[in-house]
């Protein structure tokens, strides 16, 4: 019979093994490092070229140039709307997306973007209600299949997507003119978009969302869409409530399983390459204090991925600040794409609640014509 100790001997070092390789697991593939799965940029440089081909005004610079000119300048956190309509919406804080391990980064972002378009849109009294939160899954399916030209009925290889077929989906410029759309977090009939389902986004990535829903996505289009090239066209198009989904093969922070620590502005800085599409909703200017210019992006792999300080303190968890360079050298790559409000790009300054100087920790958010809110 083997003694106790030599059992602990014997068995002791298997079961560490085993936990260190859970624990591996849960870090690499639960959005808090860098695992293969937590991507899905698939760049088509081909395919976004020829769908800017179809718009009439197909860059921010021709689509948005109201408000390039119109611009001050001003420092915008537009995520400060969404955590305005999320706690009016559902009575509790905004947190991090996380898109686990499945390579549907591009419809996170098109998703966030579309969310926080509409919750900017309802803070500044162009909606009547705040609005529910984004379904990834459609814009997923739908930028793999119908938003394709030609559109492929099936796509049975692989995860992800680019920006340019998300974009002619959320827009509803497919071939066939009935889809394409987003769709929120609800029920529809017997399908329950409620909750993120990675089985779901996987099985439309390949057969495409079904009729009825990819016809029901078309009630809600995005009024705009077009591609932003400059770092002025980004500031302009978020300084107008308009936030720009970065896709790209810019990476930031460090690729060895460990979790990035922002500098003391928030900042990260560029790293090993990524093929990853992440969304633009705040900027900073140097001449206004901010330290540096710089775009804040957020992140689809949780909250706990990154750490560090924050620039405000209500910054987003799971975000970070990409010096302009950085973000330059994304836009460089021609596949980021603002989503217009509901009166496109056209100008309309927005109510800053007074954000002049950064958020004291205490508070969260402001809603314009109510108050401050306290968290």
């Amino acid at each position: 019979m083997t003694s106790r100790p030599a059992i602990v001997r014997v068995w002791l070092p298997v079961f560490l093994l085993v936990l260190a390789a859970l624990v591996a697991v849960e870090s690499f593939w639960g959005g808090e490092g860098f695992g293969s799965g937590n991507y899905g940029y698939l760049p088509d440089p081909a395919g976004t070229r020829e769908f800017l081909a179809e718009l009439e005004h197909p860059t921010f610079g021709e689509a948005g140039a109201d408000a390039i000119k119109k611009a001050q300048h001003v420092d915008t956190f537009l995520y400060r709307y969404v955590y305005d309509a999320h706690q009016r919406r559902y009575g509790r804080p905004w947190e991090c997306w996380n898109q686990g391990p499945h390579g549907s980064c591009v419809s996170f972002a098109f998703a966030l973007g579309s969310y926080c378009g509409q919750a900017t849109d309802w803070a500044n009294k162009r909606m009547p209600q705040a609005p529910l939160q984004v379904a990834t899954e459609p814009i997923y399916g739908g930028s793999r299949t119908a938003a394709r030209m030609p559109p492929q009925s099936r796509n049975n290889g692989g995860d992800g997507s680019y920006g340019g077929a998300a974009a002619r989906w959320i827009a509803g410029k497919c071939k066939d003119p009935s889809v394409g759309g987003i769709l929120y977090r609800e029920k529809y009939g017997a399908v329950d978009l409620s909750e993120y389902s990675i089985p779901r986004s996987v099985e439309w990535g390949r057969v495409g969302v079904p009729g009825d829903l990819a016809k029901l996505a078309a009630k809600h289009r995005a009024v705009a869409v077009a591609q932003v090239n400059t770092w002025e066209e980004l500031c302009a198009s978020v300084e107008r409530g308009s936030p720009v989904v970065l896709c790209s093969t810019v990476g930031y922070g460090r690729m060895d399983g460990r979790n990035p620590v922002r500098d003391e502005l928030g900042f990260l800085p560029r790293g090993t390459s990524w093929a990853h599409a992440m969304l633009v909703w705040a900027v900073r200017h140097e001449t206004n204090g901010g330290g540096r210019d710089g775009a804040l992006i957020q992140n689809s792999w949780s909250g706990r991925w990154a750490s560090g300080p924050k620039w405000p303190s209500d910054q987003p968890d799971g975000s970070f600040w990409a010096r302009r360079p950085d973000v330059q050298a994304a836009l460089d790559q021609g596949d980021s794409f603002a989503i217009g409000g509901v009166t496109g790009f056209q100008w309309e300054p927005l109510d800053h609640g007074g954000w002049v100087e950064p958020a004291p920790p205490e508070i969260r958010a402001f809603i314009p014509g109510v108050g401050v809110l306290a968290f």
